[in-house]
């Protein structure tokens, strides 16, 4: 009985099976939320920066710039984790098994939270240490680690707000997450302009609005999921121990967070690299990662579609499906790269105009050239994106882990190599010749997993994905 009342709930418009139904349909109706998500995610760093510059200075919009790298770093730890965690939800989901459902839900929160805490802590005492790695120039580093104080000690509200949307789009509703973040990123907006156009709390008051608007938008989501969705919500017979449960978390959540955590990794180390060539070129970089970030979203939000799309029909048992619907959703995204890639070369000159002023000749030549390069090669990006939600969602997620890898190992040997004659466009470059070979690497995995296809399924029997140990 309890299960036909559950199933009975399940048909309200908060969840969504995409186990039966147009597939072409079902993605965009995924994909739309998740790139408005996505887009407006990065107004949190975006808005505190145009206002920081503005109204502080150079220096605090270049420490926004450093900052911002090194926040996202641990940001994409637990996002990654979240991820993790979201295959498996949607996985069961998929397979209608609601207890172990509501069990991974509460094995999610008391381990991530306890993890989010041991992160926070460290990464605030380790802070100057890491900032010093990287060559963090001496006039921004003040600015950089109150700014940083205050974002890596509210890593907890971050956590919750993280977790409570991958829940959300592990059930297919991508709708009322970004509702919710598009509440926080307008109270964030109109805090930080307050706090530091208003009454000059420089660029500490950029950090507490940002905090407090996570704060919020993670608040929201959980009220919503127990009033909407309660059979997410664990109940006393849930919250107990599961060790087999807890161990494929752990792994999931491990690969997942190690995989979002190299490509951050490496932005960081680029990041080292730039700084060297001056606070031009930190602030060009500054502000065309903000381009970058808006525009790479588009490729990221039909990731995270195809990734949904393809964990619940794996849960279900349907593996055709599930690869049917990755096929459609990456000729989308080709389409869809050719177009950015068009769309960035022809307007870099005025984008970088607006995050560096008129009046910054030099970081605005930086930037463009930077840009004009990269334009080049965003529809590789998008393909790769493609890849890493259908290896995802079927369960391999250490083949994006191995990928991506490959591609930040490429991107920071030439970035270093480069940087010195080229100046910033060399990191264009080098990020070009990354996608690359990840699109390469991926290709050859998934072609070679077909070949085989009929000697080893790759989903699991009972239609849950299994994390594979190979690489291949």
């Amino acid at each position: 009985m309890q299960t036909i009342i559950l199933k009975e709930k399940l048909t309200i418009n908060h969840s969504r099976s995409l186990t039966s139904g147009k597939i072409s349909s079902q993605l965009l109706f995924l994909a739309i939320p998740l790139l408005m998500g996505n887009i407006f995610q990065q107004f949190y760093n975006v808005v505190a920066a145009i206002i920081v510059g503005r109204y502080v200075g150079e220096e605090a919009f270049a420490a926004i710039g450093v900052g911002g790298t090194v926040m996202n770093l641990f940001i994409f730890i637990l996002m990654g984790c979240c991820t993790g965690v979201s295959i498996i939800l949607a996985s069961l989901f998929g397979k209608g098994d609601y207890h172990s459902l509501r069990k991974e839900c509460f094995l999610a929160v008391v381990f991530g939270a306890g993890f989010t805490l041991v992160v926070s802590t460290a990464s605030v005492f380790f802070l100057p240490l890491l900032l010093e790695s990287i060559h963090t120039p001496p006039e921004i580093f003040g600015y950089t680690q109150s700014y940083l104080n205050i974002i890596l000690g509210g890593l907890l509200a971050t956590f919750f707000y993280n977790l409570c949307a991958a829940a959300l789009r592990a059930v297919g509703n991508t709708k009322y997450a970004l509702v919710f973040l598009v509440i926080a990123v307008i109270l964030n907006a109109a805090l930080t302009f307050v706090l530091v156009a208003g009454f000059g709390c420089g660029i500490a008051g950029a950090a507490w609005a940002t905090v407090f608007s996570q704060g919020l938008s993670a608040i929201l989501c959980m009220g919503y999921i127990v009033k909407k969705l309660p059979f997410l919500v664990p109940t006393r017979e849930d919250m107990r121990y599961d060790g087999l449960l807890l161990k494929k978390t752990i792994q999931f959540a491990s690969l997942s967070a190690m995989h979002q955590s190299s490509l951050y990794i490496g932005k960081l180390l680029v990041q080292g690299a730039v700084n060297l060539l001056g606070t031009a070129a930190i602030a060009a970089y500054t502000a065309t990662g903000r381009i970058e970030g808006i525009s790479l979203a588009f490729g990221e939000s039909g990731s995270e579609s195809i990734s949904v799309f393809v964990a619940q029909n794996t849960g279900a048992g349907n593996r055709k499906r599930a690869l049917k619907g990755f096929m459609e959703g990456v000729s989308s995204l080709i389409v869809l790269g050719v177009f950015m890639s068009f769309t960035l070369y022809a307007t870099a000159r005025p984008c970088v105009t607006v995050f560096v002023g008129a009046g910054q000749t030099s970081a605005i030549a930086e930037g463009v050239s930077y840009m004009q390069i990269l334009s080049f090669f965003y529809v590789l990006s998008y393909i790769g994106s493609s890849f890493v939600g259908f290896f995802r969602g079927s369960g391999r997620i250490n083949i994006p882990l191995i990928g991506t890898t490959l591609h930040i190992s490429l991107r920071v040997i030439l970035s270093y190599w480069l940087a010195p004659e080229m100046g910033l466009k060399a990191v264009g470059l080098a990020t070009g010749i990354g996608w690359i070979a990840i699109v390469i690497f991926q290709l050859t995995v998934f072609f070679l997993g077909r070949r085989r296809e009929e000697k080893r399924d790759p989903f699991t029997p009972q239609g849950q994905p299994e994390v594979s140990s190979e690489a291949v």
